[in-house]
């Protein structure tokens, strides 16, 4: 991209009740906007008039990236982003990485402005936060099911082990945050 001020995208990849959104949202409340992998696939089960629930959303990601290709959800990703920096933004965040498709259609797209970062969290302490989430809530046996499709089913595991930054979320908040300001710092982000 051959703008004045160097475009960066900071995306995050992580297994369900890592702490995905929370990095997200951090990010967010500093005025950086974002794009939203998963609000992609549910738009798409919105209008096919779907109602929300694990099962159906599992089904549905993983059959519409079958239908209409795996690369689906990260073209529309792409040109959201495009569309931010068409519109001036230059710092975006990106919620989150789905899949190896979706990491390596990134990492083309944007060459040298795309930093993964990886959070990660003791399988334990992921499902005890995904049964007490206030929104979509899962059982034990819904969190290790999605564990099971996202690794097998969209290779997520791919940019976790890729990723250029791993957080560790399994403390604090402040600890938390202040391992994402580290990563910020380093890469210059807010700036």
């Amino acid at each position: 991209m051959n703008d004045e001020k160097t475009v960066k995208i900071l995306a995050f990849v992580c297994l369900a009740g890592a702490g995905k959104t929370s990095a997200v949202d951090y990010i967010t409340e500093k005025g950086v906007p974002k794009v939203y992998f998963g609000g992609v696939v549910l738009d798409a089960m919105k209008q096919a008039g779907l109602e929300w629930n694990e099962a159906n959303e599992k089904e549905f990601r993983e059959g519409i990236r079958e239908r209409e290709g795996k690369d689906f959800v990260v073209k529309r990703i792409i040109q959201q982003i495009h569309d931010l920096v068409a519109a001036g933004q230059h710092r975006i965040v990106a919620d989150g990485i789905y899949s190896w498709t979706e990491y390596k259609a990134m990492k083309h797209e944007f060459p040298g402005e795309l930093t993964v970062v990886a959070v990660v969290a003791p399988k334990h302490l992921r499902h005890h936060r995904l049964t007490n989430r206030p929104i979509r809530p899962l059982t034990i046996e819904q969190a290790t099911s999605r564990d099971w499709a996202e690794i097998e089913n969209l290779e997520k595991g791919g940019p976790i082990a890729i990723a250029d930054y791993y957080v560790h979320n399994d403390g604090s908040l402040e600890k938390f945050h202040a391992q994402i300001d580290t990563i910020l710092e380093e890469i210059d982000f807010l700036k």
